[in-house]
């Protein structure tokens, strides 16, 4: 079986979607589509093949979490410390061509979320920065051309 890297965080998260899922999500849909039956011919009935779509879309995602979540290898994050880069830390670049500096934390590739600046581990830009040290630059492939990226700080917490 393969194992997925993850912070504790991460698989509480991904744990606590399986439980909204099935719990208030699964029910909730079941409703709809017994609600829009009754409703009579099913083959104009938008709100049953809307209800229907959905249905599939949570049972999907069901099964894609009931084979992360039992994969996943949870990281402590808190014990790991030092200068250099690796999964769990929290990277600080700064972007020599815009000077713009921003702070990036490397997770496994089911929780990582741009919204909180989480980067998967598979990620082009966690992949240059893994092994590297604050002072380090790396260079990043972009579609618009290659970004170069100094690294200002590494941090655990």
């Amino acid at each position: 079986m393969q194992k997925f890297p993850m912070t504790a965080e991460g698989l509480a998260r991904l744990e606590e979607e399986l439980k909204l899922l099935r719990v208030e999500e699964r029910p909730a849909v079941i409703r709809a589509i017994a609600e829009a039956r009754a409703h009579g011919d099913l083959s104009e009935n938008a709100e049953y093949h809307a209800a229907r779509e959905k249905q599939s879309f949570i049972e999907g995602r069901i099964m894609e979490l009931e084979t992360i979540i039992p994969a996943a290898e949870v990281i402590d994050v808190s014990k790991l410390s030092g200068d250099q880069v690796k999964f769990g830390a929290r990277v600080t670049v700064l972007d020599e061509e815009t000077e713009e500096e921003k702070t990036y934390r490397i997770v496994g590739a089911h929780e990582a979320d741009m919204k909180v600046n989480s980067i998967s581990i598979s990620s082009p830009l966690a992949k240059a920065l893994i092994g590297k040290k604050v002072g380090d630059s790396v260079e990043v492939p972009a579609p618009g051309g290659a970004r170069a990226y100094e690294i200002t700080a590494v941090a655990f917490r």
